[in-house]
């Protein structure tokens, strides 16, 4: 089975890069602007990984564009400082692009904002297809983000498995027919992404070079 695989779909926050302490500020930000003290760091974890719209249309339906301006504005404002990327993550990217494995990004972030990550992590080079929330009508879990990506790598869902650290991630892929591996550095907890069943764990970003056959085992 992990012969097969040629093409790999990532996510990118908690995934390639951390974000986490940037998603929870830029939250809390926003949310005490609103609702003074109300909101806790705990609050806000399950917030990570569901669209920004999603989110906040749970939390006030008439604010939700201005939300979305505040959490924006600050996240970009903090994002050089609290961004970097996870253990292994850039050699084994680097690798995987070298042995001619077809890559790319599957976001419910914006494009802008997804490749300023990728740029301050030296990612960018490395992924000629990205799929950002701008790109497509539905967000992960729904297969269409997934499934463009595929299309415009000329593959198939039996080749391909999404990384990811969220549920969003690990359904997405499942509705979309590709393998699936969750990290185990989900700021959720290794629990959580486990309760979704994906086909593969990762320890580190570099167990991953065995599950798809870059390396032998």
């Amino acid at each position: 089975m992990q012969k097969q695989i040629t093409t790999i779909l990532f996510d990118l926050d908690g995934t390639l890069i951390d974000t986490n302490e940037l998603i929870i500020a830029s939250f809390l930000h926003t949310l005490n602007h609103y609702y003074p003290d109300k909101y806790t760091r705990e609050d806000v974890l399950p917030f990570i990984g569901p669209s920004l719209k999603e989110t906040f249309s749970s939390i006030d339906v008439d604010k939700v564009d201005e939300m979305i301006e505040r959490y924006r504005t600050h996240n970009l404002a903090h994002h050089d400082l609290l961004v970097k990327e996870f253990d292994g993550v850039y050699e084994t990217v680097k690798t995987l692009k070298e042995k001619g494995y077809k890559l790319a990004i599957v976001s419910t972030k914006t494009s802008s904002t997804v490749r300023k990550g990728l740029k301050l992590t030296n990612l960018d080079g490395f992924f000629e297809i990205i799929i950002a929330i701008d790109d497509v009508q539905n967000v992960k879990p729904h297969p269409e983000p997934i499934e463009k990506a595929l299309k415009l790598l000329g593959s198939t869902p039996q080749e391909a498995i999404m990384i990811g650290d969220n549920y969003h991630d690990i359904l997405g892929a499942k509705n979309a027919g590709t393998f699936s591996a969750g990290v185990a550095w989900s700021a959720k907890g290794r629990a959580y992404i486990e309760s979704y069943e994906p086909d593969y764990i990762l320890d580190n970003m570099r167990d991953l070079l065995k599950i798809v056959g870059a390396i032998d085992e």
